[in-house]
């Protein structure tokens, strides 16, 4: 089985955000200390990975536990470059370096999300109470499926498939659909100048907004690549 996860070691000058282990990036334990940076409306800073292959299709992680498929994803740390928080969690979170992919292109603005009530815990200074993502676009850039789960000692994935361009917006977590929807369009458009993939039967007539209720998603390891 192959392996993954992101580690953080805190700076010393930065307060922890304490995330439920309800948890969306808790991986057994009771709590999990991040260290990412918090902006001071409570949004930790992230990167988001959209990597493709030359079928078109994109990666999709099964979450360690069966929590779940996602885009790899991780924090940006204090005074860390946009471009080095890519790389780094692009070998953290599937064991891929530099000479692997390249990069087509990202968004142009920061897209948010907000954490359903029950995950926020208002109790732990600085407050999270969601993610504002920089999405970037990578294509493979060769046909080996090199990937690795085991580059750290708290796998975030543990399967993993390739899926339709927009099969994401349906497997992903629901309070992260919106965010799914708004990053698959702009980033669509610089890796399909030509146009935009045509929407599945289960998207509907939901046009750019995108599903609300999308049907049943695969469980993990159904279907994927272990």
């Amino acid at each position: 089985m192959l392996t993954s996860a992101t580690v953080h070691p805190q700076p010393p000058d930065r307060a922890p955000c304490v995330v439920p282990a309800e948890g969306l990036w808790n991986n057994g334990r009771e709590n999990r200390i991040m260290t990412d940076f918090i902006d001071h409306q409570g949004y930790r800073a992230n990167v988001g990975i959209v990597l493709m292959n030359s079928r078109d299709q994109v990666f999709l992680g099964g979450r360690t536990g069966g929590r779940g498929w996602q885009f790899p994803q991780g924090g940006i740390r204090r005074d860390e470059e946009l471009t080095d928080a890519l790389y780094r969690e692009l070998t953290e979170e599937i064991g891929l370096g530099r000479d692997d992919v390249s990069v087509l292109g990202s968004t142009t603005n920061w897209l948010h999300y907000r954490l359903p009530e029950r995950y926020v815990r208002r109790g732990t200074q600085p407050l999270c109470i969601g993610q504002k993502q920089r999405w970037f676009l990578l294509r493979m850039a060769h046909e080996h499926e090199r990937f690795r789960f085991d580059t750290t000692d708290q796998p975030e994935f543990e399967s993993w498939r390739w899926a339709e361009y927009w099969d994401p917006v349906r497997e992903v977590i629901y309070f992260k659909r919106r965010v799914y929807t708004r990053a698959l369009h702009e980033l669509g458009r610089q890796a399909f100048p030509q146009g935009l993939p045509p929407y599945p039967e289960w998207w509907g007539s939901h046009g750019e907004e995108g599903p609300e209720r999308p049907p049943a998603a695969l469980a993990p390891g159904t279907g994927a690549n272990r």
